[in-house]
């Protein structure tokens, strides 16, 4: 029986952030337990699986750590490169290889400072083959341009296409914003290039003149969240809005998805963004949130734990403390679901299916955690 009190008492005798976790959830579907499966994470960001089962998470300060399959040991993986770890910046998201097995590649996204002394920072992505809880063979296959003096809205999430592409999704540096809608820049993207950095030559905008030929599509202002569909491939992002306005997007290569000349949200303080929520050459969302919940990680359900899960949509939410269950029919958006809201009190960045066909969740807290969702006995 998992112990709440005593869970309690650990993170009170910390003097950290708490995160509160119950016995067990009544959802719609499911009837599901929450526990800790790891703690003591500061500000977590992004997790993922390696093939054994144990997890790759990585903390905004800049560390790195490999926790082992029951989250009861952690080590530091050495070798990870400089950040500038300050407000939203960071280190970001993991992923690894498909072929990981083989190679040992590991793709991680951060916040970089300008090389040569120079001003300002942006996201970057470096892959490295792990070995023995080291980054060796060290190479930046990616470099969000230009540099720019902000610590907002770096994106950031690496997604791999069922074709072997990465995708890395990217933010407008937020005073920026304008960015997303000209493309001789990686403000407001989503790019598109393959695991060494080379670009696929049918990107959308390949050979035009004054288009970066990395971009697969334009018009975010901070993407957060992203998986591929399981049954038709393509790329689902979310796009973290302004006050009101979170996204989820299906990007398609070379739309305008229009950030911020249109969109379902307003500025901090209410301050008008746009006027308009739709505009001829400009994409609709999927699907928005008003009032915001503040989105973050996301992924598609298709283990065998929870099989009325399987082909769903869930959302990682910070401001709300809960995940959204996207209920998901032949491509339909049929009802949302909000989870986990008296169950954990903390901010929820990020969230993977693990090898065992259970939910991991990762709270963005001083004293943050690894959740396990599994279905109750």
């Amino acid at each position: 029986m998992f112990n709440r009190k005593l869970v309690f008492t650990a993170l009170l005798a910390a003097s950290t952030s708490m995160t509160a976790v119950a016995d067990t959830v009544e959802t719609e579907r499911h009837k599901v337990t929450v526990s800790t499966f790891a703690d003591g994470f500061t500000n977590p960001w992004g997790m993922t699986f390696l093939p054994d089962n144990s997890v790759l998470v990585t903390e905004r300060s800049g560390d790195l750590y490999w926790v082992s399959e029951n989250g009861q040991y952690r080590e530091k993986i050495s070798g990870t490169p400089e950040v500038v770890a300050k407000s939203q910046g960071g280190l970001l998201d993991v992923t690894v290889d498909p072929d990981f097995e083989n190679n040992q590649w590991v793709y991680i996204s951060y916040s970089e400072p300008a090389q040569d002394g120079g001003k300002g920072n942006s996201t970057a992505v470096m892959r490295a083959k792990l070995v023995d809880k080291a980054f060796t063979n060290k190479e930046v296959i990616f470099r969000q341009a230009p540099k720019y003096e902000s610590n907002a809205h770096f994106g950031s999430r690496l997604v791999f296409s069922p074709e072997g592409h990465l995708f890395v999704t990217l933010g407008d540096r937020y005073s920026r914003m304008d960015d997303a809608q000209t493309l001789d820049n990686h403000h407001g993207k989503v790019v598109r290039i393959w695991p060494d950095g080379s670009i696929p030559e049918d990107n959308p905008f390949v050979g035009q003149d004054n288009a970066l030929n990395e971009i697969w599509s334009y018009g975010h202002r901070n993407v957060q969240g992203a998986d591929i569909h399981p049954d038709t491939g393509e790329l689902w992002t979310v796009e973290h809005g302004p006050q009101g306005g979170d996204e989820v997007n299906i990007p398609k290569a070379g739309k305008n998805y229009g950030w911020p000349e249109i969109t379902y949200g307003v500025d901090y303080g209410g301050a008008i963004i746009s006027e308009d929520a739709v505009k001829e050459g400009m994409e609709q969302p999927f699907y928005y949130w008003v009032p915001s919940i503040a989105t973050a990680g996301a992924t598609f359900y298709t283990g065998d734990a929870f099989p009325d899960w399987k082909g769903d949509f869930f959302v990682a939410a910070l401001k709300s403390s809960l995940v959204a269950r996207l209920d998901l029919y032949e491509g339909r958006m049929m009802h949302e679901e909000r989870l986990f809201e008296d169950a954990i009190d903390a901010r929820i960045r990020d969230i993977n299916q693990g090898p065992d066909g259970y939910l991991y969740l990762l709270t963005d807290e001083s004293n943050g955690s690894i959740i396990q969702i599994k279905p109750a006995d």
